[in-house]
Order: C-alpha cells, then structure tokens, then sequence
C-alpha cells in the first residue's frame, strides 16, 4: 500500500554506475516513485551504502564492458525483481588525450565503458521489454554526444555512437510501447568533474577557482549541472505522459547546446 500513487510503483529499474553522481542520485529519484531499483557497478561498497536507505533495492557488481557477466547480472537482478521494465545506463568514464597521442588501450576502453557496455545492457532489457509488452531505456550520454571537445576524442566518439545506437533502437521499438532516449547531461558536479578539474589545474598550473570557472563558463546559466537536474530529466522520461518522446537527446547543460 505504501506506493499507491506514486509513478513508478512495483517497476523493476536497472542503474548501471549506480553507487555515486548522476547514478546515485537517479537511484534515489526513482526509488522514491516507488520503483524496485538493481543498482549496478564495479564496487560493492558504495551501491550496499545505497542500498541501506532505500525500500526496494539490491546491489550486483559487475564490470559493465564484459557482455558475459552483463547477462549473468541480469539474471541475478530479474531472480530478485523480476523482469526489467526500466533501464537506466549511466556507467561512463572519461579520459583525456591529444588524439595523436590515444594509445589502443585508452581507445578501446572509451569505447568498451561508454558504448559496448550500453548496448550489452540494452540487449538484454529489451529481450523482457519485448516480451511483457513495454519499457523504457534512458542513455546517459553528455553533450560530448551532440558536440565535439578537444581531447576527448575517443569519449566523443563513444558517446555519439551511444546517441545513434539510441536512435536507431527507438526506431526499432516505436510500435512496441518501448521508449529510447538519451539524456546529456553539460559539465555536472561529480567525481568526474572534480578529476576534469585536477587535470586542468596539473596540466595548466591554475588554481581550482581558475578550473572550475573554465568548466562553469561553457554553461550560459554560469553554473555546474547538479546530479538532481539529471535525474529529473530521467524520471520525467520513465513516467507516464512521455509516450510520445523517443528516440530524442535531451541536454540538461543550461543552454550550452540547442
């Protein structure tokens, strides 16, 4: 009884890098809908610490560019929840480089965390959404889907192949009840950010002030994204009234792209 009401009631969510950031506070967005939330990630400890203040949820860890224990995470998540209604992939990583400079490595580890592990996740949610007859998926791409940055090639790459992948998925499934978006959020105050800023201030000698102003002025509105404008933008997604909405990527960067 304790979720009547409430948008998300008894949907089983799946969260990839679910333990800090935009995962986390996504988590904590959908949860309080009334959703059953398997929080996905590398280490056990922060989705447990997660876990611990939510009604209906369970951590799994799993390396999400491994499309072997991707399956096998699945099967754990529906074995507790059921069968997935809603998926959520917000794992990501980024790294900077001069592209002359991008080794193999740094390459194919862009494109294995932030493009092979969405469609290995996407695979498997869309077998259940299929087959129940509906669902939604949401990416959780960047506006370095939608725009180029400078030494960030490989992670541009990924990510603009993470917004095809959405477009043509939603193609796909427009007559199926599913949805497919990608939501990318500008420069947004999490860990990422903060390691974005460490390297401005090592590479360029400047203060944290100096860095931060250099992320925050690419954002019209002067600010950094907040994790919350993020995971609004998903819920708004996940909840009925947005039928119609696929296929879309929507920036939440203050203007930064239209």
């Amino acid at each position: 009884m304790g979720n009547l009401g409430k948008v998300l009631s008894d949907k089983h969510v799946i969260v990839t890098g679910a333990g800090k950031g935009i995962g986390a506070a996504i988590v904590d967005t959908l949860a309080a809908e009334g959703a059953k939330v398997t929080l996905m990630g590398r280490s056990l400890a922060p989705l447990q610490e997660k876990v611990l203040q939510l009604p209906q949820a369970q951590a799994i860890t799993v390396d999400v560019t491994q499309s072997d224990r991707i399956k096998a995470a699945f099967q754990q998540a529906r074995a507790a929840f059921g069968h997935i209604d809603i998926l959520i992939n917000n794992a990501g990583q980024a790294s900077t480089s001069p592209a002359h400079k991008i080794d193999d490595d740094h390459w194919d580890q862009m494109i294995a965390v932030n493009l092979s592990s969405v469609f290995y996740c996407c695979r498997e949610a869309l077998a259940d959404m299929l087959e129940s007859g509906g669902g939604r998926i949401i990416n959780i791409a960047s506006t370095a889907a939608l725009k180029g940055y400078g030494y960030v090639a490989a992670y541009c790459a990924a990510k603009h192949g993470t917004l095809g992948l959405t477009r043509s998925l939603a193609l796909e499934t427009a007559t199926k009840n599913i949805t497919v978006n990608a939501v990318c959020p500008g420069y947004t105050e999490t860990e990422l950010v903060q390691n974005s800023i460490k390297t401005i201030m090592e590479k360029t000698g400047r203060s944290e002030a100096e860095a931060r102003a250099e992320l925050t002025q690419s954002n019209p509105q002067g600010r950094l994204v907040q994790p919350e404008d993020v995971a609004n933008a998903v819920l708004w997604l996940c909840s009925p009234g947005s039928e119609a909405v696929t296929g879309q990527a929507i920036a939440v960067a203050g203007g930064e792209v239209m």
